[in-house]
């Protein structure tokens, strides 16, 4: 005869969890599985994710048939990331078969279908259907829309509460608007900061809600700032070149803000592959011996490519030679693929989160001026594209002196000799950290190198008035990046200030603040944030 055991007790004999083999845990598991009594708990043959926010329900441990449902994917899982860390294949091949072991574990995960997770169930029967029913016009809603919401469709608007620091287009190309920002300051430096962001995704990450806004912290330090706001690509555009986003981008965008402001030179910032485009045109600049540029300033940039973190898992010869015939040829780059891609870097977050809440769950995701932008992709010409990832990401020649060409000069990094600033995020998914610092032994003069906290995005957007996270400096010189950060020491609060120093050293002196935007040559056009940014992904 049995004894009693409390309800969800497990047995004394499953008391402790067996070794082995997964093949052997697994009958375990499905043998104490089949043994339960009414009342029991499942034993853990295989021990539970504790900080997986998948799985924090009670249910997922109290429940039978969901932590039977968990223990199995556990082991399953454990198995295949096993077994594709075991193939011998060639480095690169072994990096993809990982990635994409890994795409399907987490699809493939007990919490993203209704009938093995627990929340999904307890919550429609609470609803009497409801949340299944939401859920499905929520995924209908991003059918139409082609994208996952991250954040509630409803609560932002480009110029109504994003990128509504105030400011004037005062050029317009067919490829980018540059926006002069109105001072607040009664005096601002003389040499103006321009700001090129990266052309993937649509410039206001740099100009998000007030709080969260760099362009209105930079103003309001009295910098005269511009920003190139690079456009969403049509077909028509389709052809343009690597050489083409120097020229009539970063190139243009200089020579308007020398004539507007009437300074001879300017400090230059680039964000992400926005600071690749600069520095390939500071390269051009150098080889020309024109000193347009008195200082850079590099956010989480990649110039030297020999390790691209995890999107290299999307680059490679193989790869790049099936796509690029039809990049060539003039096929663009969709802003929603490039979305998708860099989404499944993180898919557990960025992906099947918002599956079970959007879908499952039938919940509105909460607003969050970060996300919203993510979302807001932009196309990209085929040929640009294409060079981009042949060139920096498969053949890593960017770092080689002399190795190519731009507008018609030789490119060598080394010789960019102007005071430089260069960031990275410890947690960037998408520029190594480690591959940021590497910039600094690329240029020709010594950099001043600071590492912030979090990720790719968060690292660089946080405002002093946040109070959040850290970051890192050092005036001591280094080796590698694992010794310079050993050196470092931790600054509580926002990199903003430390930068805004650090360039109000390369700024020239003060002068009255300008009462109106643009010039004679450049008289203002539309009011910021412009048309360009408006412009809907096709």
């Amino acid at each position: 005869m049995r004894a009693h055991r409390s309800r969800g007790q497990p047995s004394d004999e499953a008391a402790a969890p067996p070794s082995g083999s997964i093949p052997e845990r697994l009958a375990a598991l499905w043998n104490a599985a089949m043994r339960l009594e009414p009342g029991d708990a499942l034993p853990e043959i295989v021990p539970l994710p504790t900080d997986d926010r998948r799985f924090r329900d009670p249910a997922w441990r109290e429940q039978p048939f969901h932590s039977l449902a968990l223990q199995s994917y556990v082991l399953q899982a454990e198995y295949l990331n096993d077994l594709a860390a075991r193939t011998a294949l060639p480095p690169e091949e072994q990096r993809l078969l990982r990635f994409l072991v890994r795409q399907y574990v987490d699809a493939l995960a007990p919490s993203n279908f209704p009938a093995t997770n627990p929340e999904v169930m307890a919550r429609a029967l609470a609803t009497d259907g409801a949340s299944l029913r939401a859920g499905a016009g929520n995924l209908l809603a991003d059918l139409r829309r082609g994208r996952i919401s991250m954040s509630d469709p409803s609560a932002f608007e480009v110029g109504k509460n994003l990128a509504v620091t105030p400011g004037r287009v005062v050029f317009r190309n067919d490829l980018i608007e540059l926006i002069q920002y109105a001072p607040t300051t009664p005096s601002v430096y003389s040499r103006p900061l321009v700001i090129v962001p990266a052309c993937i995704n649509k410039y206001y990450v740099l100009d998000l809600q007030p709080g969260d806004s760099f362009v209105r912290h930079a103003v309001a330090q009295g910098f005269a700032t511009f920003v190139v706001s690079w456009r969403n690509i049509p077909p028509e555009l389709a052809h343009l070149r690597w050489d083409d986003y120097l020229e009539q981008g970063v190139f243009a965008a200089f020579d308007v803000a020398r004539e507007v402001s009437g300074s001879r030179s300017l400090n230059a910032l680039g964000y992400c592959v926005g600071g690749t485009i600069l520095a390939s045109a500071l390269a051009v600049l150098a080889a020309r011996r024109d000193p347009a540029v008195a200082s850079a300033t590099f956010l989480t940039t990649m110039l030297d490519f020999a390790d691209p973190g995890e999107i290299g898992v999307y680059v490679s010869d193989s790869l790049l030679a099936a796509r690029e015939p039809a990049l060539l040829a003039g096929q663009r780059m969709r802003g929603a693929e490039l979305a998708a891609a860099f989404s499944s870097l993180r898919a557990n977050e960025l992906v099947w989160g918002y599956v079970v809440g959007n879908y499952l769950m039938g919940r509105t995701p909460p607003p969050f001026d970060l996300l919203h932008w993510n979302g807001d992709a932009t196309n990209l010409p085929g040929p640009m594209f294409a060079y981009y990832l042949r060139e920096m990401y498969v053949r890593n020649r960017l770092r080689v002196p002399g190795a190519l060409t731009m507008s018609g000069a030789p490119v060598d990094l080394s010789r960019i000799r102007v005071p430089t600033y260069v960031l990275a995020a410890r947690e960037d998914h998408i520029v190594p950290w480690r591959s940021a610092w590497r910039t600094t032994r690329l240029l020709g003069d010594p950099a001043t190198f600071v590492l912030s906290a979090s990720g790719h995005i968060a690292g660089v957007i946080n405002p002093p008035e946040s109070r959040k996270r850290n970051y890192w400096t050092s005036d001591r010189s280094a080796g590698d990046a694992d010794a310079w950060l050993d050196g470092a020491r931790s600054v509580d609060g926002s990199w903003w200030p430390h930068w805004a120093a650090w360039l109000a050293r390369h700024a020239g002196r003060r002068r009255k603040a300008p009462s109106h935007p643009g010039s004679a040559r450049h008289p203002p056009l539309d009011a910021a944030p412009g048309r360009y940014v408006r412009e809907p992904t096709t």
